[in-house]
């Protein structure tokens, strides 16, 4: 960004985080420099470069996917997970009653 001063942001909005990344982007600036100039790290604004691409990308579909559905798709996958781990220590516990030894019991 062209500042004489750089000015101090308290907070990181969206718009202000896309024109740091468009800069960098038409090569106005490095990320480097937004680092050093705003006290942040060079990961910190190279993750912000990958996570506006990605979602250009994203934007760029034919059948965009909103955030809400990929949200709603996480969850899903999630809560399968929870049953299977479920199902797999439930298994265990009956395992372990067959063959007569005790299993930790995970809720104390």
């Amino acid at each position: 960004m062209n500042e004489k001063q750089p000015e101090e942001i308290k907070r990181w909005t969206a718009r202000r985080k896309a024109e740091v990344v468009t800069d960098i982007i038409k090569g106005k600036t490095t990320a480097a420099e937004v680092a050093r100039t705003h006290d942040l790290t060079v990961g910190e604004v190279e993750q912000w470069k990958a996570d506006f691409i990605d979602m250009g990308t994203e934007a760029l579909r034919s059948h965009p996917r909103d955030a809400e559905a990929r949200h709603k798709a996480k969850e899903k996958d999630l809560l399968a997970k929870i049953g299977d781990l479920t199902m797999q220590m439930e298994a265990y516990k009956i395992a372990c009653d067959i063959q007569g030894k005790p299993y930790p019991d995970v809720n104390s």
